[in-house]
């Protein structure tokens, strides 16, 4: 009796994987053979290959259409198949992998004291700084202890600089520095680390040191230490919880980007044709314009899909693909209840959690596990989440948006600056972490209820630390090194551009100092806008969009808004960061200088 383990897949992860699955455990058993068969199917790996499993074992079957990692088999005799040989002669390819099956051989790996290869993905939710500053510091920090990095950027517009299966094949650590969920189906068998941008912003460094010390193999069997470790992560907790949201705003902010922009685009040609009439554009009897036509587009269009993809994208970052219809069809039904983007919110939470309930509660033999992701899964998430929004979560949410955007428009001058005092203090905390985007997902949300006050706050507030740091930079050029300096000058375009991500690195170094003369004037920044009225019809594109008529109301005050929050914090950061200390060593005394003597 030989001991045989094996694993199916197929690009759908449906039939063929399961189908393969049930024809080798029938043969084998007709053959008096013991097996174990992995089937990585749509929903995940269903009764995954332990490491006991596979160290007992006289040979590997791999019957797959697509890639298997091999890692986890080091050693052992494999044979390949595809699915469709092993649902046609199961009895064929075991007979054949008992006769021909050929070592797999051990992956080389640099000694544990000399060189190692590692590849990672950096991964932020708009896609922008932080995942660019994290690979930057990722790579230094690899590079600094001697190692070989390749580093993948899952940046806006795609992965850059995209891991090869080779060099997956051949990494000895893999470590993931993402504040979204990442896909880890490559990297089976591969000691992983996951942990945010901000480690491997901050001190890259430390990051590869901790990696190594503490990565485990991703789909391997835990010890029991671990599993309990893993169970405690597990738990639906904060940093979870924001993970999930931000992969759902990750995929929501293009479209509100795109949307805002084409809508502030049909104002101005509005604007160019009918003049103070513009503003009207989207009225039917502006119907067939070219203006009217792309604010179609960006508010019915675009706006129309940003709270289903919110909502499915955070389904999907809970409960992986069987997540993504239920949650998109509840963010849909937040719209049609009223509940907008806090109703999203609230239906991808509870489609990502009930479909995962489902997901490990519905037992199925073997031969029907296919039914779950194509059937089973979407049919009853889709019909507890919708049945859930219509009868319990959508009036009482839809009732506290009302009342929350009523409240919103009726603020007056004074209580109007403190809410834009409170978002710009926000946008600057952290700039680009938990708290700033919590700030601009709040703001972002109420564009789908026509509130475009605290939008135009937080905006301004954004553009407010990188622009500081820049004139600091200038006019205290002896409170900053060179090097800071220079970087003074890039956070100017960024600034400019709305990425307050520029000023982290000069946060990094001085938290104590910089934070607060940053959070003060992103306050003042906040406050002014909201209390003098300002409103933004694009979410983003910085300074640039205030030269598209009608983009911006009181575009003035908008403008005195942005320059007096960054004076008050370009000031602050004057009086509390000291002049650094010359690093040029003090004159020697000559031997014949009296010891008294004076300069």
């Amino acid at each position: 009796m030989a001991r045989i383990v094996a694993v199916t897949a197929c690009p759908t992860g449906i039939a063929h994987t399961f189908m393969a699955a049930e024809a080798l455990t029938r043969a084998a058993q007709s053959a008096g053979h013991d097996i174990h068969v992995e089937a990585q199917g749509a929903a995940g790996a269903g009764t995954p290959l332990s490491a006991a499993d596979i160290a007992r074992a006289d040979v590997v079957i791999l019957a797959a259409d697509t890639h298997v990692n091999r890692d986890r088999f080091a050693g052992k005799r494999v044979v390949d198949a595809r699915t469709a040989d092993a649902i046609r002669d199961a009895a064929g390819v075991l007979n054949r992998a008992l006769g021909e099956a050929t070592p797999v051989a051990a992956p080389t790996s640099a000694p544990s004291s000399g060189s190692l290869r590692i590849v990672g993905i950096t991964a932020c939710p708009t896609g922008i700084a932080h995942t660019f500053m994290a690979a930057e510091g990722l790579e230094n920090g690899a590079k600094a202890l001697g190692h070989h990095v390749r580093v993948e950027t899952q940046g806006s517009v795609g992965a850059g600089n995209a891991l090869t299966p080779e060099e997956v094949a051949n990494a000895d650590l893999v470590i993931i520095a993402a504040d979204t969920n990442v896909d880890l189906s490559r990297f089976a068998g591969k000691r992983v680390y996951q942990t945010g941008t901000k480690p491997a912003i901050h001190n890259g460094q430390q990051l590869v040191q901790t990696a190594l010390a503490e990565a485990k193999p991703h789909g391997a069997t835990p010890t029991y230490a671990d599993a309990i470790q893993d169970a405690k992560a597990a738990r639906p907790g904060v940093g979870g919880i924001y993970k999930d949201l931000m992969t759902g705003v990750s995929h929501m902010l293009p479209l509100v980007v795109a949307g805002g922009l084409l809508i502030a685009l049909a104002f101005a040609i509005g604007s160019f044709q009918y003049g103070d009439q513009g503003i009207f554009i989207y009225d039917e009897k502006y119907a067939g314009t070219l203006g009217y036509n792309l604010f179609q587009i960006g508010a019915k269009g675009a706006f129309g899909l940003f709270v289903p993809v919110l909502a499915g994208y955070i389904a999907y970052s809970i409960a992986d693909r069987p997540g993504l219809a239920p949650g998109l069809v509840g963010g849909f039904l937040a719209g049609t209840t009223g509940s907008g983007f806090l109703g999203g919110i609230a239906a991808g939470f509870i489609a990502g959690y009930l479909v995962k309930w489902l997901n490990r509660s519905i037992r199925l033999p073997r031969t029907l596990e296919g039914l779950k992701p194509t059937l089973l899964l979407p049919l009853l998430g889709t019909l507890g989440v919708g049945l859930l929004m219509i009868y319990v979560v959508g009036t009482p949410v839809a009732a506290a948006l009302k009342g929350m955007t009523a409240w919103l428009q009726g603020l007056g001058q004074s209580s109007a600056g403190l809410l834009g005092a409170v978002l710009g203090g926000m946008m600057a905390f952290d700039m680009g972490g938990p708290i700033n985007k919590a700030a601009y997902t709040f703001s972002t949300g109420l564009l789908g209820n026509n509130v475009y006050g605290p939008i135009a706050a937080t905006m301004a507030a954004g553009m407010t630390p990188p622009l500081a740091i820049a004139l600091a930079t200038t006019l205290f050029k002896n409170r900053f090194t060179p090097d800071e300096r220079e970087a003074g000058k890039a956070a100017a375009v960024l600034g400019i551009s709305f990425i307050t991500e520029g000023a982290i690195p000069f946060a990094a170094r001085d938290p104590l100092r910089v934070i607060p003369a940053m959070v003060a004037g992103s306050a003042l920044a906040g406050a002014i806008s909201m209390a003098a009225g300002c409103q933004l019809r694009a979410p983003h594109g910085g300074i640039f969009v205030m030269f598209i008529p009608n983009a911006v109301t009181h575009v003035g005050m908008y403008a005195v808004a942005i320059i007096a929050g960054t004076i008050l914090s370009t000031v602050l950061l004057g009086v509390l960061k000291k002049p650094l200390v010359s690093a040029t060593p003090a004159p020697v005394a000559s031997p014949d200088t009296t010891p008294n003597a004076v300069d």
